[in-house]
């Protein structure tokens, strides 16, 4: 299904004055919820992730945890937990700068403020810029220009000190 369908679909149900409608798909799910006011109508889509058949263990593969089977901490990861994430907020599609003809908004090493902006994160049309939380120094861009990003995916490690 692809987004023109989607806009139709969205404009029948406004117009057709159901309160929520719900479509199930093969690999997808919309819920249309309109509220009051017959333009305004609300989306949530969800694609259905397939079911994978998750692997059994064989009775032979079970091993007793002992104290120098465990797992050692990597050096990165301490490293890292001094830093704070700036995760995603929404799903969409992250951009570095706000056209292609401008400026970077942040590059590694650079100190940004609290309320600066980071990226922009395109979700169905609506470019919605990441502001900072903190104020520190851009220590590592996590994700590439013009990437897909999930909901709560880490973007920006930012060093507070």
């Amino acid at each position: 299904m692809d987004i023109k369908e989607i806009q139709n679909l969205i404009k029948f149900v406004a117009k057709s004055g159901a309160s929520e409608v719900k479509l199930e798909m093969d690999d997808i799910k919309i819920t249309i919820k309109t509220g009051p006011d017959p333009d305004s109508a609300a989306v949530h889509y969800a694609p259905v992730a397939a079911q994978i058949p998750q692997p059994t263990a064989q009775v032979g593969d079970v091993r007793p945890i002992t104290e120098s089977s465990s797992v050692p901490t990597t050096p990165a990861a301490t490293e890292n937990s001094k830093y704070i994430t700036i995760k995603s907020p929404i799903i969409g599609t992250f951009y570095r700068k706000p056209s292609p003809d401008k400026p970077l908004f942040v590059e590694v090493g650079q100190t940004i403020a609290e309320g600066d902006v980071l990226c922009i994160i395109e979700a169905m049309k609506l470019f919605n810029e990441i502001e900072s939380e903190v104020s520190g120094k851009v220590i590592k861009i996590l994700v590439d220009d013009s990437s897909p990003v999930e909901f709560d995916q880490p973007l920006f490690l930012i060093d507070p000190s």
